[in-house]
């Protein structure tokens, strides 16, 4: 890109640049992001003070993203079914995101506590996809449409893994449907 072109949203062209980049298994490098995003390398540094500022901006910005895409789940106490539910709150997240902080925060472990720091405990991308579903699962437990000796957490950790690892919305809706054993204890 020519010196002097505006960048509309430069810190989220960078971010898409990342996403990119991890997606592709390419080498992750400022040069390599700001090079994805067709701008000049200095464009990252004007808006963080390094790389690794960048990718803590990264993680709390994706992070905001999935906790707010999740965010209906606990309206949902009660209603429709339980895997119904779960279903339509994992496809609603931003699957790129979820993805990339997955890979992100395996390699650099430091940004979950960055990202915690800021958001809170439990937030970090696909911790906050456990956390919530947990959270659901145990409050549909309470309800008694979750039997009493299912392990909510365990369940919670199938899901946030099965997020974590596609984005094929059939395999997914399945995947949930699967791993929760009680579809049919009740329905809203």
């Amino acid at each position: 890109m020519p010196r002097g072109v505006a960048v509309p949203e430069p810190r989220q062209h960078l971010f898409a640049a990342l996403e990119r980049v991890i997606a592709a298994e390419g080498p992750l490098t400022s040069r390599a992001v700001t090079h994805e995003a067709g701008v000049a390398t200095g464009l990252l540094f004007t808006h963080f003070r390094n790389f690794d500022n960048f990718l803590a901006g990264y993680g709390v910005d994706r992070s905001f993203q999935i906790a707010d895409a999740l965010s209906g789940l606990p309206g949902r106490f009660g209603r429709g079914t339980v895997a119904g539910n779960l279903a339509e709150a994992v496809l609603g997240l931003p699957s790129p995101a979820v993805r990339t902080l997955v890979r992100l925060t395996a390699f650099h472990p430091s940004l979950i506590a960055e990202i915690e720091g800021v958001l809170g405990a439990g937030s970090a991308g696909v911790r906050a996809v456990e956390r919530v579903t947990a959270d659901y699962l145990a409050a549909e437990q309470q309800l008694g449409r979750v039997p009493a000796g299912a392990d909510t957490a365990a369940l919670a950790l199938a899901v946030a893994a099965v997020v974590a690892f596609t984005d094929e919305p059939g395999l997914i809706g399945r995947a949930v449907a699967a791993l929760i054993p009680v579809v049919a204890v009740r329905s809203g």
